[in-house]
This record gives structure tokens, sequence and C-alpha cells, in this order.
């Protein structure tokens, strides 16, 4: 090394480093004369031309510097390389994320479309059936309306001007819609005894809600005593309104009922809590049932009335396997999910108790 700073004491001399570096910003140098310095880096130059950095780096070798860099390049191609990957495995994680949501959106938006087109069908259903309801109160109204007309006709014309002939064809036009009148009475009464096969009990609902207004436009007796039939109430106005009424909380109770009976573990208590706000009509919602569903309901009023095993309880084994399935013992302590037993056939041994969960006995019959 040669000292090459004008303001160094050994200024353009040379020198040799024989000892490792103390730090990054000075050598120590062996002059010619034997003396040894702390040179700084900044000081020196190297006679075999090797790269001095200006900065507080250590001082390399040419052929070191190279392979330095060589590493440097290559080491900065794997980073870059690592980076492209990684950027291209979160693209695909990305667009997975994305088709996965796409996939969900879609599901939901089918099964959307599938509930909105249920509850469209039962809403043309219900608008079917209000419609149809709606054209028998039009032509009540326009029996009704008819029938004032020819009344009116009637006391409003002298019988001078009218004359016989055309008071009888008053009569007649008259008696001929009465007739017509009569006529689909008789047809919905005999429907009463053979009800539709399809939503029987809402059906007969609205025949026997036409007959009543039938009846109440005409005063005819034998729509109102057909309106009773159908409806089951008395042949009364009062009557047949109080039966509608208690009709239109049919598909409520029936809805209520099954809510109820589909949930896990249902029992007795939990039905009645829902069956008694129905009571009154018990029968109309009873005949809506399914078979299932009706002997449902009797197994579980029957195991509301089941006696629970509890503390004095004489009792077996409920395993036919173990020999205590024959012996007779005595529930002594009701520890909550387990009982204690004393087993007269431990009497005379040194234990005579044992615990049990409820299940695993029975009540004890004599053999």
């Amino acid at each position: 090394m040669t000292v090459s700073s004008l303001s160094h004491p050994r200024y353009g001399e040379s020198g040799v480093i024989e000892a490792d570096t103390p730090n990054n910003y000075q050598q120590i140098v062996t002059f010619a004369d034997g003396e040894r310095l702390l040179v700084n880096n900044s000081d020196l130059a190297d006679l075999n031309d090797a790269i001095v950095s200006e900065s507080s780096e250590r001082t390399y070798p040419k052929e070191y510097s190279e392979a330095i860099a060589a590493l440097k390049e290559q080491h900065q191609q794997e980073l870059e390389r690592l980076s492209q990957e990684m950027r291209i495995g979160l693209q695909t994680e990305a667009t997975a994320r994305a088709e996965e949501q796409v996939q969900e959106q879609i599901q939901s938006l089918q099964r959307l479309f599938k509930q909105h087109k249920e509850e469209n069908i039962q809403l043309q259903q219900r608008l079917n059936e209000m419609e149809g309801l709606r054209q028998l109160e039009i032509e009540n109204q326009q029996l009704h309306r008819r029938i004032q007309e020819l009344e009116n006709a009637v006391e409003q014309r002298p019988s001078q001007q009218w004359g016989n002939t055309m008071t009888q064809q008053a009569t007649k036009a008259l008696n001929k819609q009465v007739k017509l009148a009569l006529e689909k009475t008789i047809d919905l009464r005999s429907l009463a005894q053979e009800p539709p096969k399809e939503n029987a009990q809402e059906c007969l609902r609205l025949m026997g809600m036409a007959l009543k207004n039938l009846a109440s436009a005409m005063n005819n007796t034998q729509a109102l005593e057909a309106a009773a039939i159908i409806l089951g109430s008395e042949p009364t106005q009062g009557a047949i309104a109080y039966r509608a009424e208690q009709l239109e909380m049919l598909p409520q109770a029936v809805s209520d009922i099954r809510a109820v009976l589909a949930k896990p573990g249902c029992t007795w208590q939990e039905f009645w809590n829902v069956a008694q706000e129905y009571e009154v009509i018990k029968q109309d919602y009873w005949a809506e049932l399914t078979s299932e569903e009706i002997e449902l309901i009797k197994s579980l009023e029957i195991a509301s009335h089941l006696p629970i095993i509890g503390k004095g309880s004489i009792v077996a084994h409920a395993d036919p396997y173990r020999t205590l399935y024959v012996e007779r013992g005595e529930v002594i302590e009701d520890l909550g999910e387990e009982l204690m037993v004393a087993w007269d056939c431990w009497k005379e041994q040194s234990k005579k108790t044992d615990r049990y969960f409820r299940e695993e006995l029975r009540f004890w019959q004599p053999q």
C-alpha cells in the first residue's frame, strides 16, 4: 500500500498490511523502517490496483470484487424469480378465491330465484281463489241489483200503464232469476256432501261464504241452509259468520302445529302450548293432519302420563343380560343425572348400593 494523502506525514511511502483490519475505516500498515501505523483507508492507494471504497466499507482485491458482484447479480436474479413466482401464486390464489365467491353468489341467487318462484306460485294460487270468490260476489251483486230494478219497476209504474201483461212479464223475469239462483244453491249443497279432494277445507269455506252472501242478497232459506251444512254451523247469519271466522284460523293453526311437531325432541307440553290456542277448531285441524302426525301426537300424550323413576321408586335393571334384571331395588337418592339404588339381594354384602343412570333402570315387576 502507498500513502496517497498529501496531509499524511508518510505521504509517498509504501508499506504492507500484515495484520487484520481493526475496523472498516482503517488499516494497520508496516513501513520499510519497521514502524507500524494505523492509517485511514482514504489515505492509502493499492499498488496492485485493488478497489478502494470511498465509503466506510472494507477494501477488496479486484478478483474478489468481481466475484462479489457476480454473487450479487445471481442473488438479485434469484430474488426476482422468487418475486415473480410469489406474484403468480398470489394471482392464482386471488383468482381461485374470486371464482369461489362468484360460485357462492350464483348458488345464492339460484336459491333466491327458486324461493321467489315458489312464492309466486303460491301467490298465483291464492289470487285465483280470490278471483273466483270475487266473481261470485260480483254475480251476487248483479243478481241483487237486478231484483231491485225489477221491484222498483213494478212499484213505480202505474198499474194501468203496465197492465196485467207487463206485470206478469216482470214476475216471470224475477222467477227465472230466483230459479237460476236456487239451482246453483242446490249444486253447492251437493258439493257439501262430497267436498273436493284438494284443499277441501278452504274450498268449502269459500263456498260457504259465497252461499251466505247469496242468502243475504236474496233472503233465501235454502242458500242459508246450504251454507250452514258446508260450514258446520246453525242455519243463522250470526252462527255462520262466527263459524267462518273460526275457519279463517285453520291454515295458521295447521302451520303452527306442524312446526312444533317438526322440532327434534318435541314434548307433549310444547305441542299443547300451541294446540290449546286452536282448541275451538280442534276437529278441523285434526282432519288436516296426516296419519303420521296424528300418531306422533298420540305418542307424545301417552309419554307425558308415564311415571318417572325417582326417589322411592322400586326398580330393577333394564338390561335383560344382567343378573339384576330380576332383582328388586329401591331408589334411595336422586343425584340428578344418576340414581342411587339399594338392592335387596346385596343386604348381606359389604356393598349394598350402586349408582345408575335413569335409562339403565326400569320399574320392578314381580316374576
